[in-house]
């Protein structure tokens, strides 16, 4: 169920407490839906900069303290990782979906690594390459056009998911590309030299100054080029294509279900039928 659906659910509260579950984790009307939202995206930003943060030389008494705090975000994680499945309508297509495959991959690392010696170094080294995953985790938010803050229309939604799928190429990227060549490359050492390697190599500069040496090091540039490649031109022209869209329309706005654009010719809402509002001769007046 989207956030657009539960927002026309307006004559009373859910019932049962599987059902209260499900609307407060996706409602985004109510204070209690905002407290959740804005606390889930708080969540998300301390864990990846909890990440950022790592990768640079740190005292023992702040890593502690770091690992400490992560663990407590994730623990909130696991809770609503439970609460999501409980209360899903469909439990087995819940956990196949691409959110929930996120969450449960957010999760794992944590509760893995202190279980895994240094004997199974590629096991351990492919659990926090899991950890730079945990930033796919805010493409939840941007599922609808139904914000904690209002509602936004489908062009800004989409300049938003261009802007998302951007951070997410570079972070990821970056990230992907830190864990797998610091071991072996000496020109890598944090996420800050990681994420100056894929701007470089995304914009095709190449300076030269920092290059992959390790063959998964080559491997994530290579999906990193041709992920920036593919998916940010595809965005761009989803964007295009409803700018397009729109400057064909009016900008007049049903009274009844909310849409925003109508054909210069229209009459009646080509979403509910509803009768519109059309300018004739420099003035507005009501089609009855």
């Amino acid at each position: 169920m989207k956030k657009s659906e539960l927002s026309n659910r307006q004559a009373s509260l859910p019932h049962g407490l599987r059902e209260t579950i499900q609307f407060y984790l996706i409602d985004s009307k109510t204070a209690l839906g905002k407290v959740i939202d804005i606390s889930v995206i708080l969540l998300n930003i301390f864990i990846v900069a909890i990440f950022i943060v790592k990768t640079y030389p740190v005292s023992n008494r702040l890593n502690s303290v770091l690992n400490a705090v992560e663990a407590v975000v994730i623990g909130f994680f696991i809770i609503e990782y439970i609460f999501r499945l409980y209360g899903a309508r469909n439990r087995i297509r819940h956990i196949y979906n691409p959110y929930s495959i996120i969450d449960f991959v957010s999760i794992l690392p944590t509760l893995l690594e202190p279980y895994i010696g240094t004997e199974h170094i590629g096991f351990l080294i492919l659990l926090r390459m899991f950890r730079v995953f945990r930033a796919l985790r805010f493409l939840r938010f941007f599922e609808t056009t139904e914000f904690f803050f209002g509602r936004i229309s489908n062009e800004m939604l989409k300049v938003i998911r261009l802007g998302m799928t951007v951070f997410m190429i570079f972070f990821v990227s970056s990230g992907l590309f830190y864990l797998v060549e610091y071991p072996a490359n000496p020109m890598v050492k944090n996420f800050g030299s990681a994420f100056y390697f894929t701007v470089v190599a995304l914009t095709t500069v190449g300076f030269g100054d920092i290059i992959p040496m390790s063959g998964a090091g080559k491997a994530v540039t290579v999906l990193c080029i041709l992920s920036g490649i593919i998916l940010i031109p595809w965005q761009v022209a989803e964007i295009v294509r409803e700018w397009i869209h729109i400057s064909h329309k009016k900008p007049v706005v049903c009274k009844h279900c909310g849409l925003m654009y109508h054909d210069p010719d229209a009459v009646h809402c080509k979403a509910c039928g509803h009768l519109i509002y059309q300018e004739y001769e420099d003035r507005s007046r009501p089609v009855l």
